[in-house]
């Protein structure tokens, strides 16, 4: 997604009867961004889901390993793309949320070709974290990070609509769901319940 848009170009309406036909200017395209690299981790395939990224060298606490890139937007327009973005997960589309929080009046929408980072899965168990360094998100590692490792962070999701985030990041003390670790004692609570009120409807139907 570029927040350029290609320029439309008139044609003359006339040309002058002593010259040639005017010629169009061909409309310059928008130069297309490379992806963002690190020297620290590479793009492969993952087994948490779909592409990951994977340490390329070991990597010590505390490195700051790639930025998550994007397009700078107010919160009316963040609040506008999720809305979009539930409608196309309610359709079967992709459903993927990748906007942070940069202050209090702007967030950041990483949902870039071009921003790698994206690509980092989340885990119960991360490796990584996010952080804001003077409004730019950084992912860093959380731990020695060993190479081959995948990167993962915390996406810190809140509970309000968590069935629509399966999780499969396969850690031990994984919930199910993707959900933030401040959360995850809410959600513990509604999947007890929801095992309680199955049970007792099993039981009635044997009655």
């Amino acid at each position: 997604m570029s927040t350029s848009t290609k320029k439309a170009v008139k044609k003359a309406a006339k040309a002058s009867a002593s010259s040639a036909p005017a010629q169009a200017p061909s409309a310059a395209k928008p130069a297309r961004r490379r992806p963002t690299t690190s020297p620290w981790a590479k793009v492969r395939n993952s087994p948490i889901h779909g592409r990951g990224i994977i340490a390329s060298k070991d990597i010590p606490s505390g490195t700051r390993i790639i930025e998550y890139e994007g397009e700078r937007i107010t919160k009316a327009e963040s609040e506008r793309r999720d809305e979009q973005r539930a409608a196309r997960a309610a359709e079967g589309g992709d459903g993927c949320v990748y906007i942070f929080e940069i202050n209090k009046r702007h967030d950041l929408d990483g949902h870039m070709s071009w921003n790698t980072a994206r690509l980092i899965n989340h885990s119960c168990d991360p490796n990584c974290e996010s952080e804001n360094v003077r409004g730019h998100i950084w992912i860093s590692a959380k731990r020695d990070i060993a190479k081959g490792e995948e990167l993962t962070f915390d996406y810190g999701f809140d509970v309000e609509n968590w069935k629509e985030h399966p999780c499969l990041c396969g850690a031990k003390r994984c919930v199910g769901y993707i959900v933030a670790k401040s959360h995850r004692w809410r959600l513990k609570k509604r999947l007890a319940k929801e095992r309680k009120a199955k049970s007792s409807r099993r039981v009635e139907r044997v009655k």
